[in-house]
């Protein structure tokens, strides 16, 4: 790709945050219309938990497959595709008459969405090569999830309450529109120097692994060991034929070779850990507001401001960082942020309280705000360019199998404590379990982010680095290196 003038790369920059933005927008309004699509469509706390899932599940199993076929392909086109899919499947969404309808609509939007952030990250580190300069782009990137963290809530709660819950759906038509004509008039089109091949296996070992896992954990309060158990038994077959198939491929869909570097692993364990304490966090928060405090959609999501606009703030903080000092120092206030907002409402009961609640939301929006630059830079760092669509990808779906499991864990959870009782009166004790599981996600983001930034991991990325280098070396002459 042909090196673009300073306007021109900010110019690619911002298209490809639009299409960041209707894709988190899109997490955040539906958060706030949970409440609304159950009563509309008598929807169980199962439901409303395939509602989400049925999204990020899609978007995990898919975005490996889209970034190699991406790298393959050419960028351009398949976001390009991805920006026709997802917009089609927000219209769906919109016009969905039962919650079966909702979903399907969803895993449709969830395609779309799957060729759109890995690929728009992989655009992202082509077009700006000077590490400093990409880091500030990441950071950039990352403020836009603050922006729908903090637009969201509020846009959706307007929607709601004005117009009902199919208008959040209709946000994302112009913006998807726009990002269209914007992509063919101005993005330049690339792929990596040497084409990667599909992994079919690999994928279908994915999709069993996530939808099994997924299903087996949603469906165990209300189905039983009887039904969830033979679902995880499906998902440990899968994890085992993923670690023995894909090291015998010559271009598998996950290059486990990724994994000998200390701060990609690293990046990879935040990213699950941070994105299943968000997913955690909108769930529970969201349902309580508004089934047991009683607030309608608009006033729901004005209590959500004190997280989001925390996670505006600190982004770009986040990014500057990173660009300065390395990715240390942002995942350690993240972790520690992240923690202690999650100790608040587990030990504390901090819902019951104004104040504690204020507190326990801006906390986490500050950890928020910082941990997503230094994932998406650690992950991509490092890494030969080449394989930037595909490294893009494993940090991507990272964070959308971290959003899947927390939902699907935290939700299960609360299922099985409010069991028969009152909803209102047994919801705080009920969700305390699920507090838990985000206290542990908190002291993850913290520990692991302590262990592999430091000297020793970062030779093993300088390692691995090399090591992927020869061996791609050897490859292209007809020499496979040992995997």
């Amino acid at each position: 790709m042909p090196e673009l003038s300073h306007r021109r790369r900010l110019l690619v920059l911002a298209i490809c945050c639009m299409s960041l933005l209707i894709v988190s927008l899109d997490n955040t309004v539906l958060n706030v219309a949970l409440p609304a699509v159950q009563r509309d469509l008598h929807a169980s706390t199962a439901g409303l938990q395939w509602t989400i899932d049925a999204y990020t599940l899609v978007l995990a199993a898919l975005l490996m497959l889209a970034g190699s076929t991406a790298d393959r392909i050419g960028r351009r086109k398949v976001f390009l595709a991805g920006l026709v899919l997802f917009s089609a499947g927000s219209l769906l969404c919109s016009l969905a008459p039962n919650l079966e309808l909702l979903i399907a609509a969803r895993m449709v939007q969830a395609v779309g969405g799957s060729m759109l952030n890995p690929v728009a990250m992989s655009i992202i580190t082509n077009t700006f090569t000077d590490p400093r300069e990409r880091a500030r782009a990441i950071g950039a990137w990352g403020a836009v999830v603050g922006i729908s963290m903090a637009a969201g809530p509020l846009v959706g709660g307007v929607l709601v309450e004005s117009v009902g819950w199919r208008s959040i759906f209709w946000l994302n038509l112009p913006v998807g529109l726009a990002a269209l004509l914007l992509t063919l008039r101005f993005v330049p089109e690339s792929r990596a120097p040497k084409a990667r091949r599909p992994d079919p296996v690999g994928q279908l070992l994915v999709i069993a692994l996530f939808g099994s896992l997924t299903y087996a954990i949603i469906e165990a309060p209300t189905a039983g060991a009887a039904t969830s158990l033979p679902f995880g038994a499906v998902a440990l077959a899968a994890l085992a034929g993923l670690l023995r198939y894909e090291p015998r491929r010559e271009e598998p869909l996950i290059d486990l070779r990724f994994f000998r570097s200390a701060p990609f692993t690293g990046a990879t364990v935040i990213a699950v850990s941070a994105f299943a304490a968000l997913g955690g966090f909108l769930f529970l928060s969201t349902l309580y507001l508004q089934n047991v405090r009683g607030l309608d959609a608009l006033h729901a999501g004005l209590w959500m401001l004190p997280m989001a606009l925390p996670t505006f703030l600190c982004a770009p903080l986040s990014g500057r960082l990173v660009g300065s000092t390395g990715p240390r120092l942002p995942l350690l206030v993240a972790g520690a942020a992240m923690t202690a907002s999650a100790v608040l409402f587990a030990a504390f009961d901090a819902e019951t309280s104004d104040g504690t609640l204020f507190l326990g939301y801006a906390l986490f929006g500050i950890g928020f705000g910082f941990v997503n630059a230094p994932i998406t830079n650690t992950a991509v760092s490092g890494m030969p360019r080449a394989q930037a669509g595909v490294a893009a990808a494993v940090a991507s779906t990272s964070r959308q199998l971290g959003q899947t499991l927390g939902v699907a864990v935290v939700g299960a959870l609360l299922a099985a404590g409010v069991g028969s009782s009152s909803y209102r009166e047994a919801f705080v004790s009920a969700a305390t379990p699920g507090w838990w599981v985000l206290t542990a996600c908190g002291l993850a983001v913290l520990t692991v982010g302590a262990a592999t930034t430091g000297p020793w991991a970062r030779g093993t990325a300088e390692r691995a680095a090399a090591q992927l280098d020869a061996e791609e070396i050897k490859e292209a002459v007809g020499a496979p290196g040992p995997r």
